[in-house]
């Protein structure tokens, strides 16, 4: 049987885009993402790493030219270096990027680059220190700060910044965190927040902010041009005018981007997840342990999953229908 060097969806999209967890543990407790206490999974649970690299290299296969590494917090994993080396130079694979929370990137900006790693988003929701310590449970500002620079001056082709705004939390600062962005060349994401996971640290209902209104809010002092321009992910960009930093926007609640959605998940414990906003899945672990090193079978089970792929998803902030976390999910 020959195996299709693609991936297309009931409703034909081409999938290629994964976004590989490597760990479901944190060095944050961010109050969007996860309870305040967490019982994360055994070790024995997760992928090991050749397991991740069989299944980095049967996307591959399968035509995914962006793979994303993702948790938890991706850098908290040992030997995250070796796995980054290792898919960075798969054949066919064009581009392979990482979602941190900056904290372990002053050591490990450098080493990432080295190995590989072509471009870093790094997750800073305030800049101002007691806030951010607040909104992450047990974060230091300057430790992520001193990430963003590191990996600055690592050289990566981009450092794009993320920030999940939350009314009530840190919308006052919006313009703050774009002038951060902005002044240091660097491009930011808004993020309107996701019902993932059973929370009580907030009504998520009374925390929604659209982004329509954060846009309304940059207006006042930048002025926004269309942008052509896709990393492949779901945020949509303006270039900010007389600059190289452009303002991107997460809209999963306002504005979702099902219709061009070409990515799937896989979780740190191997399930492939079709969709952010539905529990369809396929087990891939079982299929890693049982038949180890098999990346033919593996790719016939990948190319049934994309099969079962949902149109769209449909989040309402008044209920959680999903109870995995965002830590489990994969960034």
């Amino acid at each position: 049987m020959t195996v299709k060097t693609s991936l297309v969806d009931p409703f034909g999209r081409t999938v290629d885009y994964l976004r590989l967890s490597v760990t479901d543990r944190c060095n944050l407790r961010c109050v969007y993402c996860m309870a305040e206490d967490m019982t994360f999974l055994p070790r024995a649970q997760l992928l090991t790493l050749e397991e991740l690299r069989d299944t980095a290299a049967a996307f591959v296969d399968l035509g995914v030219r962006k793979i994303r590494l993702t948790g938890g917090e991706p850098l908290i994993r040992r030997d995250i270096l070796k796995l980054v080396e290792v898919v960075a130079s798969l054949p066919g694979l064009d581009e392979l990027t990482m979602t941190s929370n900056g904290v372990l990137l002053p050591k490990m900006a450098q080493p990432l680059k080295d190995a590989g790693l072509a471009r870093l988003n790094i997750s800073i929701d305030s800049l101002r220190a007691e806030r951010f310590k607040s909104l992450t449970r047990i974060g230091g500002l300057a430790q992520v700060l001193a990430g963003i620079r590191a990996a600055a001056d690592a050289g990566f082709a981009k450092v794009k910044l993320n920030a999940v705004i939350l009314a009530g939390f840190n919308d006052d600062e919006v313009l703050d965190l774009a002038r951060f962005a902005v002044d240091r060349g660097l491009d930011i994401s808004f993020i309107e927040e996701m019902p993932l996971g059973e929370i009580s640290s907030h009504s998520r209902n009374s925390t929604q902010v659209s982004s329509a209104q954060i846009r309304q809010q940059l207006a006042s002092e930048f002025t926004l041009l269309d942008s052509a321009e896709s990393t492949g992910g779901p945020s949509r960009y303006l270039q900010v005018a007389h600059s190289p930093s452009k303002i991107g926007f997460i809209s999963p609640m306002t504005n979702n981007f099902c219709d061009t959605c070409n990515r799937v998940r896989l979780t740190a414990q191997g399930r492939l997840l079709l969709c952010l906003g539905n529990e369809h899945s396929v087990d891939l672990r079982a299929v890693l342990r049982r038949y180890p090193g098999d990346i033919e079978r593996l790719k016939r089970h990948i190319i049934f999953a994309i099969e079962k792929k949902p149109e769209r998803h449909y989040f309402d902030p008044d209920r959680t229908d999903i109870v995995r976390f965002m830590n489990m999910t994969g960034g």
